[in-house]
């Protein structure tokens, strides 16, 4: 482990850890969709199943490394740590990411596919919020975020499996069927190449993108903690902030991708379901490792929690109503979420004072 000795260390560390973050997270990803396809799953399937759980592995390990030290070390900081990164990460996906998308990018959707998917993430954050206002996440909620990742899951699954057998005019598609092969209607079921060299290449890359992502993890909750000590600010502000968004880089350049390639159904796609992840897998786990019920703060439960809520009625409510996302809701978004970064850091404190 990186010695964090000093200030400029520690934000030298904080920068260099996102960055490995990152890149670990592609390579991961990358592997493992491979290693997925190659065994003969649709890309479809793949993407639904290994692809939406792996991206949200940045959150996953910061905020669970910080659940681990608050029960090795006994600080709840850490637990603030370790709740607002994962909530933070959700608000950021919502507020900031999918606002630049839906003001790039605003047009007509189709209710069914977004209905089952807003339900389940406004669900999850109604969740999250209700049981957080009484001060603690514990085995009940947490039972109802696992029974709500699990319906996201079967609905990823069947989605994907309905597109791949209606991918060629509703019939199912074969292996040997010509149009399995067609791009074009997004359900390739042909096997990639493979051979011993590739099997190691992306085991060996598969191994390196999870360490990557686990050290990133571990030294940036470790830097972050660092900063906030010596500069006199608040984990959880750190958490919601800095950490939240970095560990949400990879849905912000899939949506600047989009963006350019003007795919919206991409971009919103990914958003909702890594917040869906992130809200469902993310407080279990940290539940699990800690061992008790999460306490949450005055802070998390006044301005975090009702934040990640408002954030998606916002996004998802007047789209599903209208059949359409629409310009002025990016707008709202963005500036919902620059009030809520304002009110988190300046009147955080003042708030939980109340």
């Amino acid at each position: 482990m990186i010695p964090i000795v000093n200030l400029p260390v520690a934000l030298i560390c904080l920068v260099v850890s996102i960055a490995v973050i990152v890149k670990g997270g592609d390579v991961f990803v990358s592997a493992a969709s491979w290693m997925a396809e190659v065994s003969g799953i649709p890309k479809l399937i793949v993407g639904a199943t290994v692809v939406s759980v792996a991206t949200t592995l940045p959150e996953m390990l910061v905020s669970a490394f910080s659940a681990f030290d608050a029960r090795t070390t006994g600080d709840a900081a850490y637990i603030d740590m370790s709740i607002g990164n994962a909530v933070g990460s959700v608000t950021a996906n919502t507020g900031m990411i999918l606002a630049i998308a839906l003001i790039f990018m605003a047009g007509a959707i189709e209710r069914k596919d977004y209905l089952l998917k807003s339900c389940l993430f406004i669900g999850a954050a109604g969740v999250i919020a209700a049981f957080g206002a009484t001060g603690s996440l514990g085995l009940v909620p947490n039972l109802l975020l696992l029974a709500i990742f699990v319906a996201a899951m079967t609905e990823n699954v069947v989605g994907a499996v309905k597109r791949v057998r209606q991918g060629n005019g509703g019939a199912e598609l074969l292996p040997d069927d010509p149009a399995a092969n067609d791009p074009a209607d997004g359900a390739t079921l042909a096997k990639p190449a493979a051979n011993g060299r590739l099997w190691t290449k992306n085991v060996l890359l598969f191994l390196v993108g999870a360490a990557a992502i686990a050290l990133g993890a571990n030294v940036l909750v470790d830097s972050a903690e660092f900063v906030a000590k010596s500069v006199g600010v608040p984990e959880r502000v750190i958490a919601v902030t800095i950490l939240a968004v970095g560990t949400s880089l990879p849905e912000l350049v899939t949506t600047v991708t989009a963006v350019v390639k003007r795919e919206m159904s991409l971009s919103a796609g990914n958003i909702i379901g890594a917040n869906i992840m992130d809200m469902t897998l993310i407080m279990p786990i940290c539940g699990l490792i800690s061992g008790k019920a999460l306490p949450v703060t005055a802070q998390v439960g006044r301005i975090d929690l009702p934040a990640s809520l408002i954030a998606a009625v916002v996004a998802l409510v007047p789209a599903l109503i209208k059949r359409k996302f629409m310009k002025w809701q990016g707008f709202a978004l963005l500036g919902l979420y620059i009030a809520y970064l304002v009110v988190t850091c300046f009147f955080g404190e003042a708030i939980a004072a109340l």
